[in-house]
């Protein structure tokens, strides 16, 4: 078997992990944005005023990123 730069198989598993990641950190940025409005404080306020709480849920959202885009980059490139 020889390889080619221009695989089809290999370009179409990269453009899934593009696509993955970009879902991801949107759904991320929509999850940070919906947890905003619902509360009844201003995260980035809380987060000025050194509010510890806070800042573990954003810090929980940030997790969340790093596990969507590397389960989509380890599944969708195997």
């Amino acid at each position: 078997m020889e390889f080619e730069w221009l695989d089809m198989i290999m370009f179409r598993n990269f453009l899934y992990a593009i696509i993955g990641v970009l879902v991801g950190v949107i759904s991320a940025v929509l999850t940070y944005k919906l947890i905003n409005r619902t509360t009844k404080f201003d995260i980035p306020v809380e987060l000025e005023k050194g509010n510890l709480a806070v800042g573990v849920v954003v810090s929980g959202i940030f997790i969340m990123i790093g596990l969507i885009v590397g389960l989509i980059i380890g599944m969708s490139l195997n």
